[in-house]
């Protein structure tokens, strides 16, 4: 193994020991399997149901459809007098009279709390041998959910194939299956291949409105998810699925997440023959995250919005026991990204968030985030390979468009060194509408992308201005087969600390990490401007020292020494350089940045050439650290350096250390001998 990917590894897993806890916390479920692919897309049927379901209440039925169009409120009517003689009154009654594949439950225009459901488990279910999540649930088997279907879930549909459940209003709204805060997931369709579901509303849970788990074909259509703790929906280790026209809002995960989507695309380039999950003119607003892809593999996303969350969409690696990590092959195209601002954690700031669920507010427009993102941001891709991003209009975002950094393997529990930096490869980023709203209007981005420079063959489309690092790797063409850019094992040194500071966040805990901007810390409360401030400090007591014994007389009558008055010069130069250093962090702004590196670099080569004559290591030492630091510059705005493995701000920056002890011996005053003149005594290097 080469030393630089050496140094690199061991740094990695240095900063892993420092990678809090609370970053193991996510979605858990027991151990799955993928489906094995030989299933497909469900059709909707559109023959006569084969159950019904609704209430008794005839002048509440007859309120509900009143303004129905004539033929769907003749229709209701109709079915609601079969209903009452050869119906059933729960959707769960229906769905357990379900006796083999391909058969139809409608739903009628109702709302639907499913009491029987609701009673907290008795007896052996009440006991059951199985894991506790750090959530608070069990980690049960397909088999103990078949032996107690209603510990978690309202609804369970287990193994049942092909069938279908709609709603027969005008709208989802029309039909709700309310979990009312007393259990884990609304409606639960587990190994239920072909099951589509239609027109209906599922809310207010403590996880998730609708799951779907080990499925091989599923249909969400028309269905709007709600108020959950954590997902509207939720599919996972599922393959030829299709979520279309859905809509989701108030939750404090994602509104949308096809988690770990079946891996059938694993190995390959950007070509692919099929995705798994597609996901199409879905709106997804006011959530933590309006799209959340953990090992979001092989999901194709169009023509859908994401709106008012805190992020539009995420994909990544972060999370230990999903499926099909690292998260590869999203592709996202022609959908509309905007305004994605809020800021939830205001609600676990004061305390609101610490309620029972049922108290919190949520119809109130309250959210609980339970991830700690960046709000402010449009997409981020943390860990992601092979992710596709065309076509889309993104704007209106305080932070940035776009955001990309890697994630080591260890924290999604892989151990194994030469699996260590195998994420945030070739991911494209092109032909993106940037800054630009709906009718024109400028409304841009805070940034258009944030990078924390890691990775291999990442680029972004030509004319991405507004950046960090200020100048991209450009994408050749938009060919499935080229990609460009540089090949970095780490990111950029203050981008890493920052990410493993903000990843303390934890929901449980109501723990906002202090000097993590995504949480509230601005100006030189920012962990990166406290980093900057601190190295500054001691940089400049050692300019001032050096350039104090600059102005200091080699001997009596004696002029200063020749390359002295070019340090007095320099030594102002590099002050200003590492105030303005400060600055930029205390704001993010790369050119600031940059041209501090240069004052900087001007300072360190000047001292340099001054020092070599009586301290020649040390001198040409400094001289290097100068031309590191121009280097360092030219990395972050002209052009990122191809050939070095590490960014030359991490060489910097252990250097400096090194040179920060070198520097305090090189000043301190030495000792006079009996042979030494007074005069000789005096000079510093």
């Amino acid at each position: 193994m080469p030393p630089l990917r050496r140094i690199a590894i061991a740094l990695a897993l240095t900063l892993g020991l420092l990678l809090p806890a609370g970053a193991a916390l996510a979605h858990e479920e027991r151990p799955v399997t993928f489906p094995d692919g030989s299933g497909s897309v469900p059709v909707l049927r559109t023959e006569e149901p084969d159950l019904l379901v609704c209430k008794t209440d005839r002048a509440d039925f007859e309120r509900r459809v009143a303004a129905f169009p004539p033929d769907l409120k003749q229709r209701n009517l109709t079915l609601f007098k079969k209903c009452q003689d050869k119906g059933v009154r729960h959707l769960q009654e229906a769905v357990d009279q379900v006796d083999r594949p391909g058969m139809t439950i409608a739903i009628l225009p109702g709302l639907y709390r499913e009491e029987p459901s609701q009673a907290p488990p008795t007896g052996a279910c009440a006991g059951l041998p199985a894991r506790w999540s750090t959530w608070g649930y069990q980690i049960l088997s397909f088999e103990q959910q078949r032996q107690c279907p209603h510990n978690q879930n309202l609804v369970a549909v287990l193994g049942k194939k092909d069938l279908q459940i709609e709603g027969t209003g005008a709208g989802p709204l029309d039909v709700i299956v309310d979990a009312e805060y007393r259990k884990l997931n609304a409606i639960r369709a587990d190994r239920a291949d072909g099951v589509y579901f239609r027109n209906l509303t599922a809310q207010r849970t403590t996880f998730n409105s609708l799951y779907i788990l080990e499925t091989d074909g599923f249909v969400i259509d028309r269905v709007l998810t709600r108020w959950n703790d954590e997902y509207g929906f939720l599919t996972f280790a599922s393959d030829h699925g299709l979520y279309t026209d859905c809509e989701a809002y108030g939750n404090g995960d994602g509104g949308l997440y096809p988690g770990s989507a079946s891996n059938i695309n694993d190995g390959r380039g950007h070509e692919v023959p099929r995705y798994a999950i597609e996901i199409r003119r879905c709106k997804s607003h006011d959530n933590a995250l309006g799209y959340s892809g953990t090992a979001g593999d092989s999901v194709w996303v169009h023509d859908n919005e994401f709106y008012d969350n805190m992020v539009g969409a995420t994909m990544d690696s972060l999370w230990p026991g999903h499926p099909g990590l690292p998260q590869n092959h999203a592709l996202f195209e022609n959908n509309k990204i905007y305004d994605n601002n809020r800021d939830y954690y205001r609600h676990t700031r004061d305390g609101t968030c610490a309620k029972p669920p049922a108290e919190r507010g949520y119809e109130r427009g309250v959210v609980c985030s339970q991830v700690g993102v960046p709000p402010g941001t449009g997409v981020i891709v943390a860990g992601g390979n092979y992710n596709v991003f065309r076509d889309n209009q993104v704007w209106g975002h305080e932070r940035a468009a776009f955001q990309l950094f890697g994630v080591p393997a260890f924290v999604r529990g892989e151990n194994r060194l030469d699996r260590q930096f195998d994420t945030s490869g070739f991911n494209r980023f092109e032909g993106n509408e940037l800054g630009v709203g709906p009718t024109g209007e400028h409304l841009p981005n805070g940034l258009d992308v944030w990078w924390d420079g890691q990775g291999t063959g990442n680029c972004w489309q030509a004319g991405t201005t507004a950046s960090t690092p200020a100048v991209l790797p450009v994408c050749a063409a938009r060919a499935p087969g080229l990609t460009g850019g540089a090949s970095r094992l780490l990111a950029e040194p203050v981008k890493v600390i920052k990410l493993y500071l903000c990843a303390d966040f934890s929901a449980q805990d109501a723990r906002l990490p202090a000097g993590c901007d995504w949480f509230g810390a601005s100006g030189l409360g920012k962990v990166e401007a406290q980093l900057a401030l601190g190295g500054s400090a001691v940089l400049g007591l050692l300019a001032v020292l050096f350039w104090s014994r600059s102005r200091r007389p080699p001997g009596a009558g004696a002029d200063v020494r020749p390359g002295r008055r070019l340090v007095v010069a320099a030594t102002v130069a590099g002050l200003a350089g590492l105030v303005l250093d400060v600055v930029a962090a205390a704001v993010d702004g790369t050119l600031p940045a940059a041209v501090a590196l240069l004052l900087m670099a001007g300072w360190w080569l000047s001292l340099g050439v001054a020092l070599r004559p009586e301290r020649p290591v040390f001198g040409w030492f400094t001289i290097v650290l100068g031309v590191l630091a121009a280097a360092d510059a030219y990395d972050r705005m002209a052009q990122l350096i191809p050939v070095v493995p590490l960014g030359p701000g991490w060489v910097r920056g252990l250097l400096t250390g090194v040179w920060v002890l070198w520097a305090v011996v090189v000043l301190a005053p030495r000792r006079r001998t009996g042979e030494e003149t007074p005069s000789e005594a005096e000079v510093p290097a």
